[in-house]
């Protein structure tokens, strides 16, 4: 088949499915349905088609886009859209994750598989509660058991609708621990002599005008002039 034969039939499969197609999806999808035709297609064609349906989508003309979420492909509309949307799903979209829930979804995410137990000796509380929201809205599933362990507890980790909601395909493209601390570093403001004074600066080294500016705010501990030449 050629490829524009191909494309309507990917478009109306990744459309009408109710969760993420993979390509092997696809390609498995499509031969069956022509299975009378002695050329089946091939993986390599479904995913040059796929990337032609994307940057067809891609175009502002369209409100929606195929993208690779949850695992598999799937039509979702742009961000540009939610507010308007959202009217229509109601309080869906207004109930949020407790911070309790967030924080326990994190351990689980970055440390999956997990125990409930090592969950909360990472938190310092009781996870019970919030363990049980995450699985009742389907964000983290019991993935078996610690069979080296005492008792064997249940292990934790996160699901195909938490790859979903987050728009990610496996744990891996979760953004690293040092990226998110780096985002968050501050950098030292740096004083320069020229900050405390007007004068040149040869010449307020030799009247000592900035020696004592610097004693005398230090002595009395308020930098609030440091910053606020500083920002000048």
């Amino acid at each position: 088949m050629e490829l524009s034969e191909i494309i309507p039939h990917i478009e109306v499969l990744i459309f009408a499915s109710d969760k993420p197609l993979t390509s092997l999806d696809i390609v498995e999808l499509i031969n069956n349905s022509f299975g009378f035709l002695e050329e089946r297609i091939s993986l390599d064609q479904v995913e040059t088609a796929v990337e032609g349906i994307r940057e067809k989508y891609n175009a502002e003309f369209y409100p929606f886009e195929v993208r690779e979420s949850g695992g598999g492909w799937q039509f979702l509309t742009k961000k540009d859209f939610h507010k308007t949307i959202a009217q229509l799903n109601g309080d869906k979209f207004l109930k949020r994750l407790s911070n309790a829930a967030l924080e326990t979804l994190a351990i689980i995410a970055y440390k999956q598989p997990i125990t409930k137990g090592e969950i909360e000796a990472i938190r310092g509380v009781n996870s019970d509660y919030s363990i049980q929201k995450l699985l009742e809205k389907e964000l983290v599933l019991i993935s078996g058991r610690n069979e080296q362990m005492p008792g064997k507890p249940l292990v934790y980790a996160t699901s195909k609708t938490f790859m979903d909601y987050f728009g990610i395909n496996n744990a891996s493209d979760l953004p690293k621990i040092k990226e998110v601390l780096a985002e968050q570093l501050v950098e030292a403001t740096i004083i320069k002599p020229e900050d405390f004074t007007d004068k040149p600066i040869a010449e307020a080294i030799s009247d000592g005008f900035i020696e004592a500016n610097i004693n005398t705010v230090v002595a009395e501990g308020d930098i609030s002039n440091i910053s606020e030449n500083n920002t000048q």
